[in-house]
């Protein structure tokens, strides 16, 4: 604030309107008094600069596809006092996350698996809640909004700094995109994902929606996706291997012309967002571990229109195709059974998108 005065009395400034540095614009006041006295005159700059609010905060960031970051941002949401707050709420760290050991693989016990079924129920509801929000012209930011928490705290938030409630994917965009002024187009592809936390437990999941029409190739590289979910899902069962997921999910991928995306896992979730064990996509991994009944983890393959390889714009956050060609992701939170398994954020029959 070094050499900024108040905008209402000249007095040394301390503080800035927080609307005007997501607009780019420059107001400096002495206190909140002055802010607030200021108010009824001031709030007009924000809507005087409006049309031409809508910028980019990475110009010189060369972008893979058509899609560009649309700022300023919405405000952050704000979160009821009744909500029970994961660890990272405040810090954007998780530190139960950090200690606990990375290939112990929990084995849930019937009080916590209740708790499982019950916020990836909610996590269902809020997910399809977003996905009938879809339109053409809607903003990524207005999809955020339409997610209602269910009396939940959305796990993304603060997560690691993530500055958004849910995640909104578009066309080359892998996963991650952060809800902006971004307008949808006919023929885009859209990823909304989901995850609740609710009486200690988080809920995760994700699906691919389709803007009025897409073109041939849109339309298979959506339901090759959601296959390849649905042929990993068949696999599981006590005693099979968690590396083997990936097997089935790029032969259905190569078959079908695309390409697994290799930089982003599957993983466990209960109590922590993520944990043991890691479950890739891709075929020939390594990952350790063996399915056992009360093991719960996410499936969540992100499936390539070209290659594989993928760049994180400078939010450090959004993931990209590293070819600028289109991306889709289908996500389920599975329970291991003792005959098979139980898909916790199944689709309800009423779900909307690619049934």
């Amino acid at each position: 604030m070094e050499n900024k005065t108040c905008l209402k009395c000249g007095k040394p400034a301390k503080m800035q309107c927080p609307t005007c540095i997501k607009l780019g614009l420059s107001s400096h006041f002495c206190s909140q008094d002055c802010f607030k006295a200021s108010w009824s005159t001031h709030k007009l700059t924000h809507q005087i600069d409006k049309p031409s609010a809508v910028y980019d905060p990475f110009p010189s960031f060369k972008y893979t596809g058509n899609l560009k970051a649309n700022y300023p941002l919405s405000p952050r949401r704000k979160i009821p006092d009744t909500i029970k707050l994961p660890d990272y709420a405040i810090t954007g760290k998780s530190a139960s996350e950090e200690h606990v050991s990375s290939t112990r693989i929990k084995v849930l016990s019937e009080k916590e698996i209740e708790g499982m079924r019950k916020v990836c129920r909610l996590g269902r509801e809020v997910l399809d809640i977003a996905a009938r929000s879809l339109k053409e012209g809607i903003t990524t930011d207005e999809i955020g909004k339409a997610c209602l928490e269910r009396d939940s705290y959305p796990s993304p938030l603060n997560y690691y700094n993530f500055p958004k409630s849910v995640c909104t994917s578009v066309n080359e965009i892998i996963c991650h995109g952060i809800p902006d002024q971004t307008k949808l187009k006919n023929g885009d592809i859209v990823n909304i994902d989901v995850t609740l936390y609710h009486n200690g437990y988080h809920g995760d999941l994700n699906e691919t929606y389709i803007i009025g029409e897409t073109d041939s190739a849109g339309l298979k590289l959506v339901q090759t996706t959601k296959k390849c979910l649905e042929l990993a899902i068949e696999k599981v069962k006590p005693g099979a291997l968690y590396r083997d997921f990936g097997n089935v999910i790029e032969a259905h991928a190569k078959k079908n012309g695309f390409s697994v995306v290799r930089t982003y896992t599957g993983h466990g979730i209960n109590s922590l967002f993520h944990c043991a064990p890691n479950v890739p996509h891709y075929a020939n991994n390594k990952t350790a571990g063996v399915l056992k009944p009360g093991n719960v983890f996410t499936i969540e393959p992100m499936i390539n229109e070209g290659g594989y390889m993928d760049t994180t714009w400078p939010d450090n956050w959004t993931s990209a195709t590293k070819d600028g060609k289109r991306s889709a992701q289908f996500e389920h939170t599975i329970l291991v059974t003792e005959t098979g398994c139980e898909v916790l954020t199944a689709r309800l029959p009423n779900s909307p998108g690619i049934p």
